[in-house]
């Protein structure tokens, strides 16, 4: 993202709560390209059966439906890290619906769990997150960030407007918290 992008997002969203809809198509093409990314990193594994291109533009679908009500680009953020994460659940669930009783789709989770054997249910690890958001909104705020979003320590502190030894400290707690929760060890 060159200097000017925030500034860009930042005007776009103002423009977005004014009642231009035209504007979030210009934010779209600003932050397809990030969004791209993120959707080809979380689609590496080969048990992902959604298509980048189609997670970036059902997460599209989702935000174009919402009223655009977004106070800043850590906002904007913030529900579009969401409308990912709930199409990627969506997707596990019909896919596990799908299979007439199946454990539903096997996703590797070795970027939170630090624990290159971490093969979990993506519904599994969708309930930690909830559960883990009702403990402590941002340490699931630090996960959906770094994690499904894909930002860095700085990005994320940036978007939640704090600093990144508090990002670093979150998401080292966070990934400790759901290690316990989804693998049952009693180590942190």
């Amino acid at each position: 993202m060159n200097d000017s992008e925030p500034d860009n997002v930042t005007r776009l969203l103002g423009e977005i709560r004014e009642g231009d809809r035209t504007a979030f198509e210009k934010l779209f093409s600003i932050v397809y390209q990030e969004l791209r990314a993120l959707a080809a990193h979380l689609s590496r594994d080969p048990k992902h059966t959604l298509q980048p291109t189609a997670l970036v533009h059902e997460a599209y679908v989702r935000l174009v439906r919402q009223d655009g009500s977004w106070n800043d680009r850590k906002h904007f953020f913030h529900v579009a890290a969401k409308a990912i994460r709930q199409v990627l659940i969506d997707h596990a669930r019909r896919r596990g619906a799908d299979k007439r009783g199946g454990a539903g789709e096997r996703v590797t989770f070795s970027e939170v769990l630090d624990s290159g054997a971490a093969d979990l249910n993506l519904v599994e690890f969708e309930d930690a997150l909830s559960a883990l958001e009702s403990r402590d909104e941002r340490q699931a705020h630090v996960v959906e960030l770094r994690f499904i979003v894909g930002l860095s320590i700085e990005e994320t502190a940036d978007v939640l407007g704090v600093s990144p030894r508090t990002v670093n400290v979150d998401w080292q707690m966070a990934r400790a918290w759901l290690r316990r929760e989804l693998c049952g060890s009693s180590e942190s």
